[in-house]
């Protein structure tokens, strides 16, 4: 009696399983990515869409590898434990390819270059270098972005205010209660661009590399996305994306 009862078991959880077998396969034509889209011209929202640089491209990547796009929104704070928790299989958010991540998840190769910048109002005359900051300044950074790390390391005498959202940085700034902000240079540019109040100091405090991270036993996956950036290098997609979001290019 027992060992049938256990054969029907078996029968029932297998045929549950060759159940859902097609929808597992319809699966790998989707490559679910984390984003959070807070941060222009890189990945925001604009009139209910996500949009960007990084939107598009992961978008024409998934095209040209024959997949579609599942978008997961989260925190910036939370991607690479997103990630390996398996909530989704790329993390596009401009995310810098630093030693400290590469020793959690892998990379692709790089997309786009960037760096560090600092905001600042343009009526304030106290700081024209970003060496200026280390003397009690208030600075605004994003949660779990390398300028928390990097003004730990190069800046101690500044005052960190951390925030959740790439938006609320900014708004600390614009209305005076930190002295700048830190950032990447794209965000940081796209900001001034559309705030008459406030600079980017022409020095940056980095040069750095974007990319896409991924878990580190996907390598099939950083292959296929690889060759489609290449792909769309070649065919002149990504120039036509990096002039739409940056200017021309030099």
């Amino acid at each position: 009696m027992k060992i049938s009862k256990l054969l029907c078991a078996f029968t029932a959880v297998f045929a549950m399983l060759t159940a859902a077998a097609p929808a597992a396969n319809a699966a790998d034509n989707v490559i679910r990515v984390g984003t959070d889209a807070t941060f222009p011209p890189m990945e925001f929202v604009k009139d209910g869409k996500r949009t960007g640089f990084d939107i598009e491209l992961i978008e024409a990547l998934a095209k040209t590898m024959g997949k579609k796009v599942q978008w997961i929104d989260i925190d910036f704070k939370g991607l690479i434990p997103g990630l390996i928790s398996n909530r989704f299989d790329i993390a596009a958010s401009a995310i810098y390819m630093t030693d400290e991540r590469r020793k959690v998840v892998n990379f692709s190769d790089p997309y786009y270059r960037g760096g560090l910048a600092v905001l600042v109002r343009r009526d304030d005359s106290s700081i024209k270098v970003p060496d200026d900051l280390n003397k009690g300044k208030k600075v605004s950074v994003q949660v779990g972005t390398k300028s928390v790390g990097y003004l730990k390391d190069n800046f101690p005498g500044v005052e960190r205010v951390e925030v959740e959202k790439n938006q609320a940085m900014f708004d600390l700034l614009v209305t005076g209660r930190v002295n700048a902000a830190v950032t990447g240079r794209p965000a940081a540019v796209e900001f001034a661009r559309t705030q008459s109040s406030v600079r980017v100091l022409d020095k940056g405090l980095t040069t750095e590399l974007y990319g896409y991270a991924m878990r580190k036993g996907d390598t099939e996956l950083a292959e296929q996305l690889n060759k489609a950036l290449q792909t769309l290098r070649v065919n002149g997609t990504y120039t036509a994306l990096t002039d739409k979001w940056f200017g021309k290019s030099e």
